[in-house]
Order: C-alpha cells, then structure tokens, then sequence
C-alpha cells in the first residue's frame, strides 16, 4: 500500500474540485428551478416514494425547501472556489444525500455517484491549492500530496465504466435493445431525427458502447492508448448529451476520465494555453501577486507525514470501500430471475440505460368486513415521473399499496383492509405479461432485501416474441 502515500500533483483534485462544485452548481439548479418550483416534485403535501430504512426523510415545507435548495447552491459556489472547504463540502454531501433520499422516483445513477463523490471531496486535499483557504486560513499552497485521493477518484469512475459494461453483457443488448425502441422515438429531433431511427445506428451504439465500458479502463492506464480512450469517452458521452440529456452525468464522466492522466495534466494545459493565448500568462502572475500580498508559503513536496496508525487507518478505509464498490454490483445474482424484470439488486449497480418498461393496471382496496371494494387510480396520487414508474418497479407498487392500506384503514376506520394490484409489463422488444400476482393481499406483505417477492410473476420468455 505504499504506493497510496507516494506524493504526486495536486492540480488534479483541484481540478476535480473547479469541476465538481460548477457540476454540483448545476444540478442543484435543476432540482430548484425544475422539479421544485415547476414541478412541485418536493411538496411535502403530496405522495413520495421513499427508500426502505429511510422512510423518515421527507421535504421540507415551504419556504424551507426553496431557502435549503438555494444553501445548496452557495456551498457549491464555495467548493468551486475552496474557501470553507471542509465545512461547504460537509454541508453539501449531508445536503444532496438528503436530497437524494427525499424521492426514490428520482434515481438516476448519476445521483447515487455524486452521493458518494460529495462524501468522498470532504477528505480529499482539494483545498490546498488556487483556493480562498490557501489565501485566508491555510497560508500554505502545496503543489503535491498522496496519491491515495486520485487513486479513489479513479476507482469510482472504473467501478462505473466496467460494471457498467458488465451488465451490458446479456440477450437484449446483443439485440441492440431497448436502443432500437428508443432510438426510433427520437425520429422527431431536429437535424438528427432521420439519422437517429436509422437500425444500423442502435446496433453500432451498442456494441459500441459494450466496447467502450469494458475496455475503456485498461485503455485509460496505458499512455499508448490514452489518448483514443479519451477520445472515444467524450464522443459516447457528448452524443448521449445529445439524444437522452441525462443531466450533469456525460460532462462528470469526461472529467473523472481525465483523471486517468498524469497527475499534473492541469499544469500541462495551462502551460499549453499560455504559450498559445498569451492573455492566459496573466492569470498565474495574478494568482502569485495574492499569494505573496497574503504571505503564503509554497511547499513544493508533500509534507503531509503520516503516522504508521494513520496509513494503516487510510488504507484499511480505503480496501473497505473498494470491496463494498467491488461487490454491490453482483448481489442481484443472489436472487433468482431476470434483474431487469424483478428490478431487485439493480439499483446501485451501474446497470444503466439497459431496459425499457411500460407497465398498466389497477390496485383495489377491500374492506374485509364488509365486503366493500374500491379502485384506487393511482393518478390521483402521483406525479407524472411517479406514475410513468408505479407499474414497472415492484418497490414502488408495495410501498403504494401500503400507502392505500393506511389510508383506507383510517377511512373506514378498520384494521381489516385488504390490497390488491392487477398489473401488467412490458421488457423492452417484448409484448405485455402479468407482473403482479393478483390474489396475494399486498397490504400483509413486506419488502425485503435479502428475500425475493413472491407476488411478482416471473419473466416467461418462451411466450414471448420479437417483434
């Protein structure tokens, strides 16, 4: 493990510092401006999926929300700059996890990464150098410190190329699904839309980006191919921007690869641009002027010494979270069925853009006392994001059918309240099949990590044809 204290540049993380708070900026806005202010995604007065273990965690009212949305955004503005580093990186981790947990109908893979990145930022050194805190408080500017902080941030961005193509590796993505099906439906986008219902294309994107996820990383470690792997990264990711707009993850992506370069990479395009755009040798004599207005000292290694304890503590922190990383991604195996149907182990495993679900149906409630029945629209509840998922992810049709059961148990003043969900699914190319056993009371069943969900009807393939 010594390799992990081995001093290297520090312009890396304080790129990725720049990188993450403008990203970090960028997302918050999102959620403010679009799903909070135009969408009313977190009214606390309406229904919200919640994930199990942490259904205590709800929105805030207003103008609550609005005012902790808009802390976020300050915290980013701080992290970009590095001034009250430890605090606005602490802050914002608490604040975005709690974000993220607010409303499971809002997952997206990028999130849960940004989760753990926005935990990771508050160890990393990244305030050390071009930061406020080096002008205010620190007076130090080292320009190099242990290799450990890249080698995670590298990890991270592994773990999400490789398993990534791992799970790229089944029937329907050698079929070029659900590329096909999506694809097509972006025949109306302007320029692009006749190229993009064009079969050739869905067949090159994915074996190509197959390709790309599982060889990406050994390309990236070697100088000799470093180069076309950055290449190949930034057009798969700039062209999914283009089709899908999946928010911040493509430009996250691009950078966390260029962190598979040397360590001082930042300090070579710097040079590279001042000797280009003579304007830009502006900016390290303005940098050097405040440090030596603000009496900075420049340590020009890594002073940093660690005690035997403390190398021991890092690097054990450091092996449990590579295992943790290393076999989240599988435990979907430990269940039986297709993952992309039963949807149980894949969250959390990097199996992205791999199934495309339609699902329909109802929920009945019944009053075992009396006999009576009611249909229950789940339109009435649920946003359109919540809706469009309700059908297809059986965590969300248990925890809506409790919700209807406690309702309903107040309504009519019973215990004895019964649930049933009548729901049918499509996966990707195939047709329509029952997802949900419709005689198992859903109200007296629970969810359960470690157990599959007898109420879910598994995939019958030999029924089902390509269209």
């Amino acid at each position: 493990m010594r390799f992990l204290f081995q001093p290297v540049s520090i312009s890396s993380l304080v790129f990725i510092r720049i990188a993450f708070g403008i990203l970090a900026f960028a997302d918050v806005m999102g959620m403010l401006t679009y799903f909070h202010w135009y969408k009313g995604a977190y009214d606390p007065a309406k229904f919200h999926f919640t994930y199990y273990g942490f259904q205590w965690v709800s929105p805030l009212p207003e103008p609550f929300m609005s005012l902790f949305l808009i802390s976020l955004l300050v915290a980013s503005i701080f992290i970009t700059i590095g001034r009250y580093y430890r605090w606005s990186t602490t802050y914002f981790a608490i604040g975005f996890i709690y974000m993220f947990l607010v409303e499971k109908g809002h997952y997206l893979n990028h999130g849960y990464l940004f989760c753990w990145l926005s935990v990771l930022m508050i160890f990393l050194p990244a305030q050390f150098a071009y930061s406020g805190d080096v002008l205010k408080k620190i007076k130090r500017q080292y320009t190099h410190y242990p290799f450990w902080g890249l080698f995670l941030l590298r990890f991270f961005m592994g773990v999400v190329y490789f398993y990534g193509g791992i799970a790229k590796i089944n029937e329907d993505w050698f079929q070029a699904q659900p590329l096909k099906i999506w694809l097509k439906g972006k025949r109306e986008m302007f320029l692009v839309g006749g190229i993009l219902e064009q079969e050739w294309l869905a067949w090159f994107m994915s074996y190509g980006g197959l390709a790309l996820d599982l060889f990406i990383v050994p390309m990236l470690l070697f100088r000799r191919t470093r180069w076309w792997a950055l290449g190949a990264a930034i057009f798969f990711h700039l062209t999914n921007t283009i089709i899908f707009q999946i928010g911040i993850f493509p430009w996250l992506s691009i950078c966390m690869t260029l962190l598979f370069f040397a360590p001082d990479f930042p300090e070579k395009v710097g040079a590279y641009l001042q000797k280009r755009f003579p304007k830009f040798q502006q900016l390290p004599i303005w940098w050097q002027g405040l440090l030596n207005k603000n009496n900075v000292e420049i340590i020009n290694r890594s002073t940093h010494i660690f005690t035997p304890f403390q190398k021991k503590l890092i690097a054990g922190s450091i092996i449990l979270l590579c295992l943790l990383h290393l076999s989240v991604p599988f435990r979907h195996h430990y269940f039986k069925g297709n993952v992309a149907w039963t949807e149980e182990g894949h969250r959390y495993s990097w199996r992205m853009m791999l199934r495309g679900k339609r699902g329909g149906g109802q929920f009945k409630v019944k009053n075992l006392s009396t006999n009576e029945l009611k249909v229950v629209r789940p339109k009435d509840y649920l946003s359109d994001r919540q809706y469009r998922k309700v059908y297809t992810h059986p965590d969300m049709i248990l925890q809506f059918a409790h919700h209807i059961r406690d309702e309903y148990q107040e309504k009519w003043q019973t215990d004895s309240v019964a649930v049933y969900a009548k729901i049918r699914c499509k996966l990707n190319h195939r047709h329509y099949q029952n997802y949900t056993v419709d005689t198992i009371d859903l109200a007296r069943e629970e969810w359960s990590f470690l157990k599959e969900s007898e109420w879910i009807v598994p995939l019958e393939e030999k029924k089902l044809k390509l269209k």
